[in-house]
């Protein structure tokens, strides 16, 4: 049967869709604009073809480069961000970006397909979950450890596992010598426990060949349907996490996937989950150990990490191992036959904190023997684990502060021009939408930083390493930086030898704008910031930015660089931030195969960026020269 109609074409479907889809090719000149974009953006479409996209605001500028050259490196990309219209106003929208290519498969531009994006209540439901997630993590943690029969806490693990992780089904193996068994499941046939498979042919042995914490292995990477996993229909995913016990490997968490996807959520999940199961297992391998040897029980004891004592029924310590000692500083003569050094806490399942005279941090487990009336209890070291969580502490009051300032200016502002508007002249309202503009600027910078922070705690840094003019940047970058402070002079030396380098220009700029801001910014009294750029040994390219502010005091030259810390414990009174800034630089560098380190000098600071020369041709200048800038101003020498 024969139809009149005519078959779609490319452009029918670009005019007649409802969504705002956006090309430009690669020099960002706008090549496609369909009506709905006219619509959403209020721009005509022969307005803008041959021209940069007037959407992007300028403080998104680069946010927007970053995100092109993330797609145009790896795979579609899609974030929520901020747009204009043509009278001004800005929206909300998500923006999925994907890359053009030629007949030839080279990247010749990019495509972005714009949605409005209104639902907070789906962010705040988000925010909520992680949040529920780490409490139900704090508590099967306390579950796990509240026991130390080795069944039960095989068991107890293996339950968690599909509530934590979304997984569809699950299980935990061990290591016995060259083989693995399958001691504990869920949501499995039961004719599995107990199953046995060769560690070298296994994703375990995969796993630990790889140096990894955590594996992830699907359908599209390997066949799945000759492994003892394919008992759980429609498998396509298996993740699975190493459970370390003293510090060597001694069990794995499988986590499978037969309906939902899994996200990089899950994987941190369960790679905490298989941590957690591992100290678990360590302790309730010691409790089982010396309940079924009593012959073996002060060598098993005494070869546990954590401190081990064990009590009589008048609660008078019995055994007290080598840890135990190290732990209080109190050896096995001060304490046998005596009261612990310490309390306990009143319930089996409720671990209890206790400070130490030296200022060691405990955790407190006991359990309870009721065929010998003894009581073992078991503590460990959580001085570390307790001074990040007062660090992190520390950084949500800082950031709920930092956080709290520029919002306020931005309500009060926006509230009083509301209100008086029609009582203000055009001066006063110009100075206001200012004020809010640059408020929100800081805010928005705020929270890049706290995104990149993110990114690169979780090293997922997406940084290139191609050659670029390294030259150029630091020109361009110091002389946005000249107006910076009338109170600072400005110095850049770069030598005439200068050759490109290999690494991401983009990251580049990031790093070299944190370090001249910190130079300015730890400067309060003035002075002169330079900036240097010369040829190092074995083709190592080395930026210094040395400022003559207040120093870093000595044994900081590495702390500073981790996250939420500054250099003095008043640093963040008195100068602001939230610490991420040297912790994201020195991220940013090694991704590059380089490296950021902070040097003390007689007055101030200098850092030191080291990037790898890119390979060149022809034959090196014969001469040697530096340029050097001075507030805009260029002379040789």
């Amino acid at each position: 049967m024969s139809s009149d109609r005519a078959p779609l074409n490319a452009d029918a479907v670009l005019a007649f869709s409802a969504d705002a889809i956006v090309a430009v090719d690669s020099d960002f000149r706008v090549v496609v604009w369909n009506p709905a974009a006219e619509r959403m953006f209020g721009w005509a479409a022969e307005e803008v073809m041959g021209t940069a996209p007037p959407i992007v605001p300028e403080e998104l500028l680069a946010e927007h480069h970053a995100v092109l050259e993330r797609v145009r490196a790896g795979e579609p990309l899609s974030i929520v961000s901020r747009r204009l219209r043509r009278d001004g106003t800005a929206i909300d929208v998500r923006i999925d970006t994907s890359c053009l290519f030629d007949h030839e498969y080279r990247a010749s531009g990019w495509m972005s397909v714009f949605h409005t994006y209104e639902d907070a209540g789906r962010v705040q439901a988000h925010i909520a979950e992680r949040a529920r997630l780490v409490r139900r993590l704090t508590d099967v943690v306390a579950d796990i450890n509240a026991d130390l029969d080795l069944c039960t806490v095989l068991d107890r693990i293996a339950h968690s596992l599909t509530e934590l992780t979304g997984a569809d089904a699950g299980g935990f193996v061990l290591i016995e010598e060259d083989q693995l068994r399958l001691v504990s499941l869920t949501q499995l046939s039961d004719h599995l426990h107990g199953y046995t498979a060769p560690l070298e042919s296994s994703l375990f042995g995969e796993l630990l060949r790889s140096g990894k914490t955590v594996l992830l292995a699907t359908d599209d990477t390997r066949s799945l349907d000759d492994l003892i996993w394919a008992d759980l229909d429609g498998l396509h995913t298996i993740a699975l996490g190493v459970s370390n016990v003293q510090g060597r490997p001694y069990g794995a968490l499988y986590a499978l996937y037969s309906r939902r996807k899994v996200g990089h959520i899950e994987l941190e999940l369960l790679e905490l989950l298989a941590a957690h199961a591992g100290v678990a297992l360590g302790n309730a391998m010691a409790y089982q150990e010396m309940v079924r040897q009593r012959a073996y029980e002060h060598a098993v004891v005494d070869s546990s990490a954590d401190g081990i004592a064990v009590l009589d029924a008048s609660g008078r310590v019995r055994k007290w191992n080598r840890a135990a000692a190290e732990l209080t500083g109190c050896s096995l003569g001060d304490v046998v036959g005596r009261q612990l050094p310490f309390p306990l806490p009143s319930e089996q399942d409720d671990p209890l904190k206790h400070r130490l005279d030296s200022g060691r941090w405990l955790e407190i487990l006991i359990t309870d023997i009721p065929e010998t009336e003894e009581r073992v209890i078991d503590f460990r070291d959580i001085s570390e684990a307790k001074a990040l969580e007062e660090e992190k502490d520390l950084f949500l009051a800082t950031a709920s502060h930092e956080l709290r300032t520029p919002i306020t200016a931005v309500q009060g502002f926006a509230s009083t021009l509301i209100q008086r508007w029609d009582q203000f002249d055009d001066d006063a309202r110009r100075s206001a939408v200012g004020t809010i503009a640059e408020r929100s600027t800081a805010l928005a910078q705020l929270v890049e930083n706290l995104l990149l922070g993110s990114v690169a705690g979780s090293g997922e840094l997406n940084v290139g390493n191609a050659p670029f003019d390294l030259r150029r940047l630091l020109r361009e970058i110091t002389t946005a930086f000249h107006p910076f402070s009338d109170r600072h002079r400005l110095l850049l030396e770069l030598s005439d030898q200068l050759p490109e380098v290999a690494g991401d220009p983009v990251a580049t700029d990031v790093i070299m704008g944190q370090l001249l801001e910190n130079a300015f910014k730890y400067s309060p009294d003035g002075g002169t910031v330079t900036a240097r750029a010369a040829c190092g040994d074995d083709g190592w390219v080395i930026v210094t930015v040395e400022d003559e502010g207040i120093g870093v005091s000595p044994g900081d030259e590495e702390r500073i660089f981790e996250r939420f810390v500054q250099g003095d414990a008043g640093d963040r009174r008195r100068f602001g931030g939230i610490g991420l800034g040297l912790y994201i630089v020195r991220r940013l560098a090694r991704a590059q195969g380089g490296d950021v380190t902070a040097h003390a000098v007689d007055k101030g600071t200098q850092m030191r960026f080291t990037l790898r020369s890119a390979p060149v041709s022809g034959p090196e200048p014969a001469a040697r020269r530096v340029d050097r800038t001075v507030q805009g101003l260029s002379e040789e020498e």
